[in-house]
């Protein structure tokens, strides 16, 4: 009997570090900071955005008018790396293409609060300058796209290989964690899903390897399905959905002037 409560305890001990290590290194595991880039090839202008203390650095591309699109990216994505096609992909719109904090020689570290207070702090600034603002949020984007969205007026919503929570979707990949009790940032798109009131497209990877399926139709769910459209990109997975002309036309005819 001994015997067997040490082997308990000390696979308790070991569960427990396990789970400390994991609650200390999450945002290690979540966050994946790019260095700093000039777009290539491409008239961008670079704007110095103050947000809480912190200095952003946003790309902007395309032509002033009227109309703005501001683009949340990936979690290792470098959105500088977009400024060239975005620029063709979006004809008629001003491209806002903000480095989260830490990201792109942004200042800061990135988290869910800080990155939450950057994007409202864009898009006052954004407002300022044009009558119409619609949002893009690609993976981790999407879940900042959705809390902008859900606090201010936005045109138009689009959200790219979205998840419905991080935990949720931690969940997936750790399901013996009680991931709800130690996550720090939270990304609850699904508890805003339903406040949203703009016309909102999804587009989903057949083959993602990243977001399941099950995680990105929660999200659709909860969405008002009368102001959401869904479309399926065959083919692509969560890293190469951009590639594809099925993706690039359902962005064109979603988001024509």
């Amino acid at each position: 009997m001994k015997l067997i409560g040490s082997v308990f305890l000390i696979a308790a001990i070991g569960y427990g570090l396990v789970c400390l290590l994991l609650f200390l290194r999450q945002r290690d595991m979540l966050f994946y900071p790019t260095p700093a880039r000039s777009p290539a090839s491409v008239d961008a202008h670079l704007l110095r955005l103050q947000s809480d203390g912190e200095t952003l650095r946003v790309w902007r591309v395309g032509e002033s008018g009227e109309r703005a699109l501001i683009y949340f990216g990936g979690n290792a994505e470098d959105v500088a790396l977009n400024c060239a096609s975005f620029k063709q992909l979006f004809p008629g719109w001003t491209v806002y293409l903000p480095n989260y904090r830490g990201y792109g020689g942004s200042s800061g570290t990135p988290g869910e609060r800080g990155l939450f207070a950057d994007a409202l702090a864009l898009y006052d600034h954004v407002r300022q300058h044009h009558a119409a603002v619609a949002v893009m949020g690609r993976s981790l984007g999407s879940g900042v796209a959705v809390f902008l969205a859900a606090q201010r007026e936005v045109d138009r919503l689009v959200l790219v290989t979205p998840f419905d929570s991080m935990a949720h979707l931690a969940a997936t990949y750790y399901p013996w964690v009680p991931v709800k009790l130690l996550l720090r940032d939270r990304f609850d798109s699904r508890s805003r899903a339903g406040t949203l009131t703009m016309p909102t497209l999804v587009l989903i990877a057949e083959q993602d390897e990243v977001v399941p399926a099950a995680v990105s139709a929660s999200l659709v769910t909860a969405l008002p399905a009368e102001k959401t459209s869904v479309e399926t990109i065959e083919g692509a997975g969560h890293n190469t959905i951009g590639s594809s002309p099925h993706y690039e036309r359902a962005l064109a005819r979603f988001l024509v002037p």
